[in-house]
């Protein structure tokens, strides 16, 4: 099941967080939080708390599962463009710049990834799910073969 969180009005330009934004689409969610931790963009800390929110809001979707187990990552993420807040600047001769101080807003949704069946990953899942079930059924079955040896040698020792 998938969560969203939005970021609204924030005050860099969309050129500058599409950038934040572009690095972690698609990936994992725990690779995205480090590789945001350590990114000296300043948009990154911005995406880095709005991911962590996503998390919060996956978590209330989904209170019988673990975040660990879940296979969560970065299904779709985009910045759009705010609003303007639109100031003059005094240049030479009376004249005046227009200077435009972009804002922007910026959507994250995060998705569970279900592997197909055919692929590796699936493969390997399965094998170690194998591993532990067949782990888990062979103590009985040692158990189970000791104490019939043991009947086998008491019978054996009561007819001698």
């Amino acid at each position: 099941m998938e969560a969203t969180a939005k970021l609204r009005n924030v005050p860099t330009s969309p050129r500058k967080m599409r950038l934040v934004a572009d690095m972690i689409r698609g990936q994992k969610v725990t690779r995205a939080l480090g590789l945001l931790k350590f990114e000296a963009n300043s948009g990154a800390a911005r995406v880095e708390k709005l991911l962590l929110s996503a998390l919060a809001n996956w978590q209330q979707h989904n209170e019988e599962e673990r975040i660990e187990d879940a296979n969560l990552y970065i299904k779709a993420i985009f910045v759009d463009e705010g609003r303007q807040l639109k100031r003059l600047r005094p240049a030479p001769q009376g004249r005046g710049h227009r200077i435009r101080k972009r804002s922007n807003h910026v959507t994250l949704v995060i998705d569970t990834k279900v592997e197909p069946l055919g692929s590796k990953a699936a493969a390997k899942q399965a094998a170690e799910t194998k591993t532990t079930d067949a782990a888990v059924e062979a103590k009985p079955k040692a158990a189970r073969r000791s104490s019939a040896k043991k009947s086998t040698e008491t019978t054996a020792e009561a007819t001698a």
